[in-house]
């Protein structure tokens, strides 16, 4: 299990008829909780720069492995990865721990799951911060039919969907070469012109710009990949449709304070219209890639606490 640098020593715990590998700093109940949410395909670990600043701030920091990663469980249906479920390990964490609300913090995929927790449990949620994913407006359409309709079939989000399994089998046999030539930074990030981008990450022998990790760092999320494997994680991604369907009746205005988080140098569209769902959201951009928190950590986490004690 994950201990580097002091990073926290986890613990399992039995959360929503799974359990959670979960780290944390801070004293419980003495310090006010925040739970710390990471994307795909990173991990815990990918926070460990912000755990000395929140918890000499007062905090409680909590930090899951989300299922599907490290030595959290990875259910075998594909359904077991829906919003549902992935909110609903969220705030069976908070029962566990006696915490009626928090705040919560997201990075890429665990940005879509904090929004999607606020809409489907706005009382459990205190502040909101998102990192690189905006909130995504529900439109017309599900998402992965109207990706497919104007990107193609060989996106890679439509690809995950469309041929299961494929992906899954060549990051597994190529997972050292895909992690370092996706962590990179100033740079473009090869292969991003096409669909296929992921599987041409893990299949070329090339990388362009610089390593956003240590060697010592990028091995604790090989060493990770290699345990779990990726089909559980690709799995939030074969669900998209399905959480289109599932938050169709909610509300979808949030209306918690919130900071959103942009790296000016990232590939994802920052909407104009993000106010409209999200009235009370401050805006902040940081000169970076999509690795926001790992790419400039002391920025990073001056953004988060002058909000936070705003």
């Amino acid at each position: 299990m994950l201990d580097f640098n002091h990073f926290p020593t986890p613990k399992l715990i039995p959360v929503n008829n799974i359990e959670l590998e979960v780290f944390e700093a801070g004293q419980q109940h003495a310090g006010k909780p925040i739970i710390l949410c990471h994307g795909w395909p990173e991990l815990a670990f990918s926070w460990r720069y912000q755990i000395p600043a929140l918890v000499a701030k007062g905090y409680h920091v909590i930090i899951p492995n989300q299922r599907g990663y490290g030595y959290s469980s990875c259910p075998k249906e594909v359904e077991a990865y829906d919003i549902e479920h992935l909110s609903g390990d969220l705030v069976a964490l908070l029962d566990h721990y006696g915490y009626d609300d928090a705040i919560f913090v997201g990075h890429d995929w665990g940005a879509m799951v904090v929004w999607g927790l606020a809409l489907l449990h706005p009382k459990r949620v205190s502040k909101v911060i998102n990192l690189s994913l905006p909130y995504q407006e529900r439109g017309d359409v599900p998402w992965i039919e109207l990706m497919s309709q104007l990107l193609g079939s060989d996106y890679y989000f439509v690809h995950f969907n469309k041929q299961p399994g494929v992906a899954d089998a060549i990051l597994e046999e190529n997972t050292f070469q895909f992690l370092y030539n996706l962590y990179r930074k100033d740079s473009p990030t090869p292969g991003v012109e096409s669909g296929m981008m992921m599987i041409n990450l893990a299949l070329s022998e090339t990388s362009s710009g610089n390593p956003v990790m240590s060697q010592s760092e990028l091995d604790v999320y090989v060493s990770s990949f290699k345990t779990s494997g990726f089909t559980g994680s690709i799995n939030w991604y074969r669900n998209l449709d399905r959480n289109w369907h599932q938050l169709a009746d909610v509300n979808p205005v949030i209306q918690h304070p919130t900071l959103m988080i942009y790296g000016d140098r990232d590939m994802i569209p920052q909407p104009e219209n993000l106010k409209e769902f999200v009235p009370n959201v401050q805006v902040i951009h940081l000169d970076c890639g999509h690795w926001i928190q790992q790419e400039l950590p002391e920025e990073t986490n001056r953004a988060i606490l002058n909000w936070l004690n705003g």
